[in-house]
This record gives structure tokens, C-alpha cells and sequence, in this order.
């Protein structure tokens, strides 16, 4: 068993004291855990999915095309959902220091998990509606395949040109000696609110991916 031992300090008049304990370091403030930008540790997983990515359309395997496109998809799909109409309205009511702790700790790996899913998802997709003669004019799954490409493409847009900033300029903001709480809290609001848009936008795309799959 630990002995724990209280350290005391001399009052005035010769009366001893308890010294009380220094509190813990808030997140963000100086002594708080740094938290890199980049999860250095997950940089040779997206490396190895990319490498088998590149495989994949290399070899022009369809089952591997297929299935980097359902996975990459799915995850996406999944992703987008859930933190826009999941975890948004469990962050909207978390207290300011909450909602930072949190923040710090998922933005790293979205950062690394978004650009590699997305990535994913376009290359293969396009290289599997190209192994499967969907690009041609003549396809009757043609229209659908155009549909497709539309709004991904402005899926994409949102993910990598609004999503991925918003997120960079949280954790800049939460590296800060003393971050600001508002802005961390406005910068969230927007990155749940774009998450929420391409989730509806992906339920469009699961309407035209499941017309092409029968």
C-alpha cells in the first residue's frame, strides 16, 4: 500500500497547514499533454492502404477495385453520418473544456482518415465504372455513373476544401498557450454542419450506387 504524505506549511502564529495541491494543467494550457498535428504513428497505415490501392489499379483486379471502392465508401459514408447528426449534438452540449478535450483528441486522426477514404473512394470508383464499361456513352448505366461522379465531386470539394481547413485551424488554435474556447467552438460548428451536408449528400449516393449494383 502507498503511503501518502501531505507536505505542510508554517502558518502565521506557528500553526501548521495543509499546502494545497497544485491543480491539473487544463487541455491546451502550459504543462497540458501536446498533441501533434499529425498522428505520426498512423502515417505507415495510410501508407500501406495506399500502396494497395496502387496495387489494385495496377493489376485492374476487380475484386480488389471493389473492394477498396465498398470500403473506402462505407467508411465515409459512415463517417460523414455520424458526426454530423451523432456526434454534433452530443458536442453542442458538452462544457467548453469538454468539447476541447474531445476535439483535440479526434481531429488528429480525421485528419489522416478523411484524404485517405476519399482518395479511396474516387480512384477506385472511377477505375472500377472504367473496368466495367460505365464510362461509355453507350452504358445504360451511364447516366447513373455521371449522377455519381457529380456529387462526390462536390463531396470531395466540401471534404478536402472545407472539412480538412476547419480542422487544421482547430488544432492550430488548441496547440495555442491558452486556446480560445469560442473559436474552437465556432470552428467545430462549422466542420459538424459541412459533415452534416455531405451526409445527406451521401444518402444520394447511396440511392444511385445501389441502382448500379442491380
Amino acid at each position: 500500500m502507498t503511503e501518502l504524505r501531505t507536505q505542510t506549511a508554517r502558518a502565521p502564529g506557528g500553526a501548521t497547514a495543509p499546502a494545497t495541491a497544485a491543480p491539473a494543467a487544463a487541455p491546451g494550457a502550459p504543462g497540458a499533454e501536446a498533441l501533434p498535428i499529425v498522428p505520426v504513428r498512423g502515417l505507415p497505415v495510410v501508407g500501406l492502404v495506399l500502396a494497395g490501392l496502387v496495387a489494385a489499379i495496377a493489376t485492374n483486379g476487380l475484386w480488389a477495385i471493389d473492394f477498396f471502392h465498398v470500403v473506402a465508401g462505407g467508411i465515409w459514408t459512415t463517417l460523414d453520418l455520424f458526426l454530423g447528426f451523432v456526434l454534433g449534438p452530443i458536442l453542442a452540449r458538452l462544457s467548453v473544456p469538454a468539447r476541447v478535450e474531445l476535439t483535440r483528441r479526434l481531429m488528429p486522426k480525421l485528419l489522416l482518415i478523411m484524404p485517405t477514404v476519399v482518395l479511396c473512394t474516387l480512384a477506385a470508383g472511377w477505375q472500377l465504372a472504367r473496368h466495367e464499361g460505365n464510362l461509355l456513352a453507350s452504358s445504360p448505366n451511364h447516366p447513373w455513373v455521371v449522377a455519381s461522379m457529380i456529387v462526390v465531386a462536390v463531396m470531395a470539394v466540401v471534404a478536402l476544401g472545407i472539412l480538412e481547413p476547419a480542422n487544421l485551424a482547430v488544432l492550430f488554435e488548441l496547440r495555442r498557450p491558452q486556446p480560445d474556447g469560442r473559436v474552437v467552438g465556432r470552428l467545430m460548428r462549422r466542420f459538424i454542419a459541412t459533415a452534416a451536408v455531405t451526409g445527406a449528400m451521401q444518402v444520394a449516393t447511396l440511392v444511385i450506387m445501389t441502382r448500379l449494383a442491380t
